[in-house]
């Protein structure tokens, strides 16, 4: 990390932060700061403005319309996305089973739930990059194991390389219980190439706090290929986690500091980023109608987006842009 060689003579743009973790949102001045760094990267998105998105596929079994539901939450996701990177395109690339990665994978010894390697899909993503990608991240609901040593881990990603892989598996409100549809009591591995376990395998039900976990998880990470280390001075999407009840006491807003860096390396407007994300929490429903897999065209399905678990830090945003259009 490079000091900058020019003093930041106000953090003003964005003047309201949380007093502390946990407390309801506040309106304070920041004290000057006399300087900030960002860590350079190769691909400066001015130069390669995309963020491109893998959504690793499995042939899903729960109940409901559990295609519709996983593609939309997708979305859901590179929306979001695009309104917490403003300036920034977004992009979906076509699913990815897991079998095409040809990735290790194993059973969880005290879950007893699966879990594919989590460095070995870097090297896929790693390989399918495309030229004018900032970077590829890869989302899956299939736990993750950087190695055998290893119980689990929530995600990985190649700072140097940018790309990043991130299991949404256990933030699930069913994955620490029994009855958790995705323990599998044995595996019956006939060989390394056989992938057949991960045929109707289950995902979690999307709710507003699985959405909002993953919302967290997934700027976070992107924030680090930005080169943001954890912020260890305010209260900070940025900070560090250890275990999910520390994850989820983190806010989904940055602080001044580490959001004047990300502004410095995307160049948008604070304003209108905060806008864009009052508009993607107030968008509630999906934007077209979809129809189910059992049923034909006619039967379309409109799903609502769980935004409840976001009501909070609407407000608290709606009150930044209060002070910042005075």
């Amino acid at each position: 990390m490079k000091p900058s060689n020019q003093p930041v003579s106000s953090l003003d743009l964005s003047p309201c932060i949380h007093s502390q973790i946990g407390s309801p949102p506040t309106l304070r001045h920041l004290r000057t700061s006399k300087r900030f760094s960002v860590i350079p990267t190769e691909r400066h998105p001015l130069q390669r403005n995309t963020v491109f998105i893998y959504s690793p596929s499995v042939c899903i079994h729960t109940l409901g319309n559990t295609r519709v539901i996983s593609e939309e939450y997708i979305k859901w996701l590179k929306g979001y996305c695009e309104a917490f990177f403003y300036g920034l395109k977004v992009k979906l690339l076509e699913p990815v089973s897991v079998s095409a990665t040809r990735c290790s994978f194993r059973v969880n010894d005290h879950t007893h739930n699966l879990q594919i390697h989590a460095g070995q899909i870097l090297n896929f993503l790693k390989k399918k990059k495309p030229n004018d990608a900032f970077c590829v991240v890869g989302i899956t609901m299939i736990d993750l194991y950087p190695r055998d040593s290893w119980n689990f881990v929530f995600g990985q990603a190649s700072l140097t390389d940018g790309v990043g892989i991130f299991s949404f598996a256990r933030y699930g409100r069913d994955f620490y219980t029994s009855h958790y549809e995705g323990k599998v009591k044995k595996l019956q591995k006939k060989s390394s190439n056989d992938y057949s376990i991960f045929d109707n395998y289950c995902v979690p039900e999307v709710t507003s706090v699985l959405l909002l976990r993953s919302c967290k998880t997934l700027t976070h990470e992107i924030g680090h290929i930005f080169g943001l280390r954890h912020c260890q001075w305010l209260t900070c999407l940025m900070q560090g986690s250890n275990h999910l009840e520390e994850a989820d006491r983190r806010p989904l807003n940055l602080c001044p500091i580490c959001l004047r860096k990300l502004q410095c390396a995307i160049g948008f407007s604070i304003v209108e980023r905060y806008k864009a994300l009052v508009r993607w929490i107030d968008d509630e429903s999906s934007d077209t109608p979809r129809a189910t897999p059992k049923h034909s065209r006619e039967d379309n399905v409109n799903l609502p987006k769980p935004v409840e678990a976001f009501k909070e830090w609407k407000e608290w945003i709606i009150k930044c842009l209060a002070v910042l259009q005075k």
